[in-house]
């Protein structure tokens, strides 16, 4: 039987330590925007969200992001951004949130995290 050296072992044995450290599989980066009237503080079922960037070079060429939901009868609007989050990014965007339902709206603002279900809401009146 033959014996394995030192230098081979430890060359395997890193190799086998950064197959199984790079291959991290990535979670879920979900934005959640809860839409509520200001009077009342009820839920707005229906309501229309709009999650947009806004240029801060002034170049509009390199704003990517403008999604659209309709939030449920609770209230809430969900935005799945995985295919914008890459593994190894520092952070996913800062976006601007406008909410209207019939002739009322409310706007906000939002962080998404990477890997992480971030919230936020917004009051219509």
């Amino acid at each position: 039987m033959k014996i394995i050296s030192k230098k081979t072992f430890l060359f395997l044995s890193i190799i086998a330590l950064v197959g199984l450290v790079g291959c991290r599989k990535k979670k879920d980066t979900i934005a959640t925007i809860t839409v509520l009237y200001k009077s009342t503080g009820a839920p707005v079922d229906n309501a229309k969200v709009v999650l947009y960037a806004t240029s801060t070079t002034g170049h509009q060429a390199a704003v990517t992001v403008h999604d659209t939901a309709y939030a449920n009868i609770n209230g809430v609007a969900y935005f799945n951004y995985n295919d914008v989050y890459q593994l190894g990014q520092a952070g996913v965007c800062v976006l601007n949130i406008k909410a209207s339902k019939d002739n009322l709206s409310g706007e906000g603002i939002i962080k998404i995290e990477q890997e992480k279900s971030t919230g936020s809401g917004v009051y219509i009146q």
